[in-house]
């Protein structure tokens, strides 16, 4: 038995906040749940934390790792096992910090690739306060560091929405050069895939991460500097502003 993610169940799943779940698995250390809001280590996304609360009380749970199984590492003496039933909370702020920074991402990555002559991303870690993205082959300048920004921001003073559907490898080929999606990075086994678009095809990648559902909520992009990584790659770092618009999280329960 797998845990069943909610946060992928579509873009608005993402802002669910509370959900009820089963223990199925239990160590000293953690717990594995029969279903989770929590998104764990991966992808260059890093974990939600927040709370489990069960029979003995609120739990912290800091941190989140399984792409099966995930389990929810709240420390020594947490007493929960097989069959307890809990009520799950993740941190918001910190959840929706995710949400900006991933969709972020994914639109610069879409822009620099479309500017800079097919330059990839090999690479990207998400963080609350600041990301990373890594490009290949480039070598950016200040000038290009600012039509990158620039373009950035121009998307998401649109306000263009940000979708999901499941679709496949061919479906998604058709549409979006292999290389700019990075199909080559999935495992080959993984036929159908859940593919984030922005737009009308602004960018189109597969992904499992947490995303806004409108780029007017994640603010500004704020270039922080660049780092050469060797071999042409080159590592490019970035904050946000506040957003003009913000979401609160949904107050119904999963």
């Amino acid at each position: 038995m797998s845990t069943e993610k909610l946060y992928l169940e579509s873009i608005e799943a993402g802002y669910f906040q509370n959900f009820h779940a089963t223990v199925v698995e239990a160590t000293d250390t953690t717990v594995v749940l029969d279903r989770t809001l929590f998104y764990p280590l991966g992808g260059g996304q890093h974990w939600d934390t927040g709370t489990l609360n069960g029979p003995n009380g609120p739990l912290s749970v800091t941190e989140v790792r399984g792409r099966t199984n995930v389990e929810h590492t709240t420390g020594e003496g947490h007493q929960l096992i097989a069959g307890d039933e809990v009520k799950g909370s993740i941190d918001w702020e910190h959840r929706y910090a995710h949400m900006r920074m991933h969709t972020a991402q994914h639109l610069v990555s879409g822009l620099v690739y479309e500017l800079f002559n097919g330059a990839r991303t090999v690479g990207n870690q998400i963080h609350a306060d600041r990301s990373r993205i890594d490009f290949n082959p480039i070598s950016f300048d200040e000038t290009m560091l600012n039509t990158m920004a620039e373009a950035v921001n121009l998307r998401i003073d649109e306000g263009l929405e940000v979708t999901d559907s499941v679709m496949t490898r061919g479906q998604i080929n058709d549409i979006m050069p292999p290389e700019r999606t990075n199909m080559d990075l999935l495992p080959a086994s993984v036929k159908d895939l859940r593919v984030v678009q922005i737009g009308e095809q602004v960018d189109m990648c597969p992904c499992a991460g947490t995303h806004v559902s409108n780029l007017r909520e994640i603010g500004h992009i704020q270039i922080l500097g660049k780092k050469s990584k060797g071999k042409g790659t080159q590592r490019v770092s970035y904050n946000l502003h506040i957003p003009e618009r913000v979401r609160e999280p949904f107050v119904d329960e999963l």
